[in-house]
């Protein structure tokens, strides 16, 4: 939970996402006996019909998988991504842990407001999803299929590794070994082909940038955890995204709300930044657009009189987030994903080369993204159906213009018209009238009673004014009850 967690920024406040990435790491790995086993079963048939060698000693271990390095028999050396022993009962147990969890933070205020129990579903599916290997499989060919298409970076230039489908089960994956370091643990050359070394780091960052940029705003696919972990520098100077289990996915409409709210944020814009962070979050929503503005106001206000260069994006899409929450918005789960991955991108890129800048890496490519959001991976495609479009408009306009004219003159025309709250307001006004009348009422039987009371000549006379004072009393004690429960007295 704490891992699904370090994932969701738009739900915790960046420190405590810092701390929970923490268990990401430090896993310690299983014996080599039990995960052998597990391989030959999953197989089904001897390790050495396909592998000549395996490391029993794992290069690297987390909570659901370890890897190991192998040699199948044609010398291809290759990652075995094992499934911890038993991990799938473990995190059964952990579903339903959670699933209860949520029931009892769901009474809460902070519980309502986010819908815990959804979200309760939602990580149970992830982490469900992430116990079958073929998932990620398909993740990581999918990725590869996107960057290899790039029109922004050439595929010599990026790596994802190959899946190896006859060798790789539910619990064993099977890919490609690429030689290389983690990128701040590389040993960049002083010179390759003609570059100095500060040249090839920001050529390096560049293709980071360039291919992140098109993975999250051009595909809608993208990689969700790119730490220094999953960022390989190669040994032929490539650059190379590994353990693709865990990607975001943005449809066309998320898509241009964030790059407008990227080009907001750099304009200083917070009227904006409140609308299309309205555009942004789940319906059915009150939201106070004049607070939402003042507290971007007072957000981007430390930015004025900074250059680009010094802006930390990665704390401003944290930022974004906490205002979020501070007015009760709630954005689609995908967000916590987008925002993570940016900061994570930003701070192996500053860390990698203290002088880059996400801004001036993506303002080459904002003309062109443009294009794509307007027209499309196809224009004459998008051009056809919008002719297409306008084609029906025309045919259906002069029937419908007919049928307004004749409503029109015949004055059979009806307005349907919604105003938000209006329900509210007249349930309001419905109890106001009703203690009103309670009032009245009650001072009705008072009087009553007063007079009768007054003018009583035998013993039923009396009883009649007593029972009228205690009726009268009984209902003014329930009335004032009423009203200082609904604390509206206070108002």
């Amino acid at each position: 939970m704490g891992q699904l967690l370090s994932t969701r920024p738009d739900l915790l406040p960046g420190r405590y996402v810092d701390a929970l990435t923490d268990l990401q790491a430090g896993v310690p790995p299983v014996d080599w006996s039990e995960v052998e086993s597990l391989i030959k079963q999953e197989l089904g048939k001897p390790l050495e019909q396909v592998f000549s060698q395996i490391d029993p000693v794992a290069i690297a271990a987390g909570s659901i998988g370890q890897v190991h390095q192998a040699i199948l028999l044609d010398d291809t050396k290759v990652a075995l991504k094992v499934q911890r022993p038993g991990i799938d009962v473990i995190v059964a147990q952990d579903v339903a842990i959670l699933r209860n969890l949520a029931e009892l933070v769901s009474l809460t205020e902070f519980g309502k407001d986010f819908d815990i129990v959804a979200l309760a579903e939602e990580f149970s599916t992830a982490l469900i999803a992430e116990l079958d290997f073929t998932c990620e499989a398909k993740f990581t060919e999918k990725l590869q299929h996107n960057l290899n298409n790039s029109k922004w970076i050439a595929p010599q230039q990026i790596a994802v590794p190959r899946v190896y489908w006859e060798i790789t089960t539910s619990k064993v994956l099977t890919i490609e070994w690429l030689e290389g370091k983690p990128i701040l643990e590389a040993e960049i050359p002083a010179k390759r082909d003609g570059k100095d070394i500060d040249t090839l780091r920001r050529e390096t960052t560049t293709i980071l940038f360039r291919s992140f940029v098109q993975q999250i705003y051009i595909d809608g696919f993208f990689h969700a955890d790119p730490h220094p972990g999953n960022l390989f520098y190669l040994d032929d100077g490539r650059i190379a995204l590994l353990d693709c289990g865990m990607v975001g996915r943005l449809d066309p409409r998320t898509q241009q709300i964030l790059t407008e709210m990227l080009l907001a944020v750099v304009d200083l814009d917070a009227q904006r930044c409140a609308q299309l962070t309205i555009e942004l979050a789940e319906s059915g929503q009150p939201v106070s657009i004049d607070r939402l503005s003042n507290d971007y106001d007072k957000m981007l206000r430390k930015y004025f009189n900074l250059s680009i260069s010094e802006i930390n994006f990665s704390e401003v899409f944290y930022e974004i987030l906490q205002i979020s929450r501070n007015n009760k918005i709630r954005l689609p789960s995908n967000m916590g994903l987008y925002a993570k991955t940016l900061a994570n991108l930003e701070g192996v890129a500053r860390s990698f080369d203290p002088e880059v800048n996400l801004l001036n890496q993506v303002k080459p490519l904002i003309g062109d993204l443009f294009r794509r959001q307007l027209l499309g991976s196809n224009p004459t495609e998008t051009l056809l159906r919008t002719a297409l479009d306008l084609k029906s408009f025309s045919l259906r306009s002069p029937r419908l213009a007919e049928v307004l004219l004749d409503r029109l003159t015949s004055e059979t025309l009806k307005w349907n018209i919604s105003i938000s709250e209006l329900d509210t307001l007249r349930l309001t006004l419905d109890d106001s009238a009703n203690r009103l009348s309670f009032s009245i009422l009650v001072g009705s039987l008072i009087m009553g009673a007063a007079i009768i009371s007054s003018h009583a000549s035998t013993n039923q006379l009396s009883i009649l004014s007593n029972i009228l004072f205690a009726f009268a009393s009984l209902l003014g004690i329930w009335l004032i009850i009423s009203i200082l429960r609904s604390g509206r007295l206070r108002r």
